[in-house]
């Protein structure tokens, strides 16, 4: 089996539900409250275990109790905990998430010790890192960690993925090391420069941004689907009819089921398939990883 590596945050999700988000100085009163694991690297390394993927995670926590809640939930979930760091100064990250009836969300993160993982924590990686089939990274960690697992993974040989999220530009550095990107349509945009609407548009984005160096561009279109840019050729797939609930953490079973999809050898389209139908899932029931579908569902 092939070794996926995640490196990135993981956080406490604090979900409130209400009819609808409130707009700055307003206060809404909300329905239901939950606790939950979350953080993109973690939803991420949950999603590529529960898809039946052999997976690493390198992250850092507070020493602190939402740190050690964390460190043994992904042991149940089988991912490799190894090279989640706690650090003795910084809180574990917590994000606060607001979820309105149609699904949408608004979330506020302190990212905590999320911010201290360091180019010194990546260098004690370095081989788990350097003997991977495909490495996973997100953009909650700070950028020059990012780049520094990027380039160490590039000189071996490893396939890098980036889902460049929360939305921000990139150096030109990272891209060429980049084996593929995921952006949603908002992170596209901001990539591109081309507000993405439809799927002509979507090919314009995706245009603009393997310019920057890097060959294959899947951009998430939500309730539309994903566009698959490789190389030349374009593919559009549809996404699965559902009603959403709750996107929270559909962008992090997207990449993670599409990373185990590629290290089983599919090609770049059913790859993506995959992953729009795990996605879908995902979009159905509250919470981050709480909504994670595991491989049994997809195939049933």
């Amino acid at each position: 089996m092939k070794k996926i590596i995640v490196v990135g945050s993981c956080n406490t999700d604090m979900v409130i539900k209400s009819d609808r988000l409130p707009v700055p100085g307003e206060t809404v009163i909300g329905n239901t409250f939950m606790m939950n694991p979350g953080g993109k690297g973690a939803n991420q390394a949950v999603a590529i275990a529960r898809m039946g993927g052999k997976v690493t995670f390198v992250s850092k926590t507070g020493n602190d109790l939402f740190g050690r809640q964390s460190i043994e939930l992904y042991n149940t979930e089988g991912i490799g905990t190894d090279y989640v760091f706690s650090d003795p100064d910084k809180p574990s990250g917590v994000a606060l998430i607001a979820v309105d009836a149609f699904g949408e969300n608004s979330i506020l993160v302190a990212p905590g010790a999320n911010g201290a993982l360091s180019i010194k924590d990546i260098e004690k990686t370095r081989h788990e890192i350097e003997t991977a089939d495909l490495l996973l990274m997100q953009l909650e960690i700070p950028m020059e960690t990012v780049e520094y697992a990027a380039k160490i993974a590039f000189n071996k040989g490893v396939k890098v993925i980036l889902n460049p999220a929360p939305a921000q530009t990139l150096s030109s550095t990272l891209f060429k090391y980049l084996y593929m990107i995921t952006p949603n349509k908002t992170e596209a945009e901001i990539l591109s420069g081309v507000k993405v609407t439809d799927w002509d548009s979507a090919k314009k984005a995706a245009d603009a941004i393997s310019e920057k160096g890097v060959n294959i561009v899947v951009v998430t279109l939500g309730s539309t689907g994903a566009l698959v840019k490789e190389g030349d050729q374009y593919h559009e797939i549809a996404a699965e009819k559902v009603e959403a609930v709750d996107t929270t953490a559909a962008g992090d079973t997207f990449s993670g089921t599409l990373c185990v999809g590629l290290s089983e050898g599919m090609n770049m389209v059913d790859a993506v398939k995959l992953a729009c139908k795990a996605s879908a899932i995902t979009v159905t029931r509250l919470g981050a990883q709480s909504s994670i579908p595991y491989r049994k569902e997809i195939n049933s």
